[in-house]
């Protein structure tokens, strides 16, 4: 347990209301957080693109996230990472509707690649907390990997989505019903904003996981992002092995020699008058030319 948890444990037990007591919002050093648990510290983020799928083509438009430290919620500079993106495309007509980013709000805007260290240095040492981590991971981990920037498989994520499914079974767990269950003001939450459902989602964490008292093992238990988000190149292997599988499973049909041998005979055949331009590459082929 670092110096900082227990201080600040020391701090709660004198302390008349139970709870921690609020960090100094804006002189909480970087050094200082990461001496912090890393449960203890959180990021809560969120995204908006211009469609469901970066295999399709689609981008990021807009990227928020805000630190949660001890249980408390920071605001500041230091505390909050926030961007809009230009997705380098047209944004959809149905998805301004959605979130109200279209191309002119994002024309003059920096490029993912071009913020994307400054994400990496922010999220650094922290849990991250994402509400259908699957879909804002795919988005983040693709562009890192396209940019040939370092990936974040290993750090650890928190699924919010998942939890409120076994939480509240057979209910509708979205952001807005989670926000109205938890007794949450989303009144200014008239189209999706990454930064503004990032800081509802850290009210809707804390709400789920017993509000803003510490208490030790009460928080939801996360995993490496990996775990989520599989690259192109990951899951293209995969797929493949799937695939082939069975056929690898299968026990070889018996082949006469004479069937074989002109099998073979054939395949020269074609190699030579293909002028080597065959695609296989056997051994017997190499002899033939």
């Amino acid at each position: 347990m670092s110096v900082h948890l227990n201080r600040a444990i020391h701090d709660d037990h004198a302390g008349q209301s139970g709870h921690f007591n609020a960090p100094d919002r804006n002189n909480i050093g970087r050094d200082e957080k990461r001496a912090i648990l890393a449960d203890m510290r959180l990021i809560m983020l969120d995204t908006e693109t211009t469609g469901l799928s970066p295999r399709n083509g689609d981008r990021m438009v807009e990227i928020g996230a805000i630190e949660v430290l001890n249980r408390k919620v920071l605001s500041g500079d230091a505390h909050v990472f926030h961007h809009y993106i230009n997705p380098e495309r047209d944004i959809p007509a149905e998805v301004v509707r959605i979130h109200g980013i279209n191309n002119t709000k994002v024309k003059n805007k920096p490029t993912f690649k071009e913020i994307a260290q400054d994400f990496l240095d922010f999220i650094q040492g922290a849990t991250l907390v994402i509400h259908n981590a699957s879909f804002d991971l795919g988005f983040i981990m693709h562009e890192l990997h396209v940019n040939e920037l370092p990936n974040i498989q290993n750090i650890q994520v928190i699924d919010t989505l998942a939890f409120a499914r076994k939480k509240h079974p057979h209910q509708k767990n979205n952001l807005d019903a989670l926000c109205d269950r938890y007794n949450i003001d989303r009144g200014k939450r008239d189209l999706h904003g990454a930064l503004l459902d990032s800081q509802l989602l850290a009210e809707v964490y804390l709400g789920m996981t017993g509000g803003r008292q510490f208490s030790l093992g009460m928080d939801i238990p996360s995993q490496p992002a990996s775990s989520f988000v599989q690259l192109p190149e990951q899951s293209r292997g995969r797929d493949e092995q799937a695939e082939t599988a069975a056929i690898m499973k299968r026990s070889l049909p018996p082949i006469a020699d004479e069937d074989y041998q002109a099998h073979l005979s054939m395949l020269r055949r074609i190699h030579k008058e293909s002028q080597g331009k065959t695609i296989w590459q056997l051994p017997e082929l190499a002899e033939a030319s």
